[in-house]
């Protein structure tokens, strides 16, 4: 048996975000208990990578991710972390007591975002990304 957090050949891998994207639907507030049945179910289910949360967002969310890490086997358990020193070590912290874990890495690289948003440079996010996906890597 391969390591599921590796896509070789033409596995298909199923990466559901139903435990951070769909809480972003309109009324949608879940419980950390909530979070927990839903991470246990889709376990049953067989999905591949099962993104937890966003440890960095509040303390709630944290515990969640830390919580489905601790105790939901099968899956590789992801938690998303902007590509920033804080965001990647909140997410390996959260991940530590998973069987197999990934950090998920965000950026915006659009000129807009960039200039606006970020107020960085094309080469700072260059570096940003090269540093923080390697601090990433070292955690997993």
């Amino acid at each position: 048996m391969s390591d599921p957090g590796v896509v070789a050949g033409d596995n298909v891998r199923i990466f559901d975000t139903t435990l951070r994207d769909g809480e972003q639907a309109p009324g949608i507030a879940l419980t950390r208990q909530e979070k927990v049945e839903i991470a246990e179910q889709l376990a049953r289910l067989q999905v591949d990578i099962l993104e937890a949360g966003f440890p960095i967002s509040s303390q709630g969310e944290f515990e969640a991710v830390r919580e489905i890490a601790d105790g939901v086997r099968g899956p590789v358990i992801a938690a998303l972390a902007r590509t920033a020193t804080g965001d990647i070590e909140r997410a390996a912290e959260a991940l530590k007591g998973a069987e197999h874990w990934r950090i998920h890495t965000f950026i915006s690289t659009s000129d807009v975002q960039r200039e606006s948003m970020l107020r960085m440079s094309h080469q700072q996010v260059l570096d940003a990304i090269q540093e923080n996906v390697t601090l990433a890597k070292g955690y997993t």
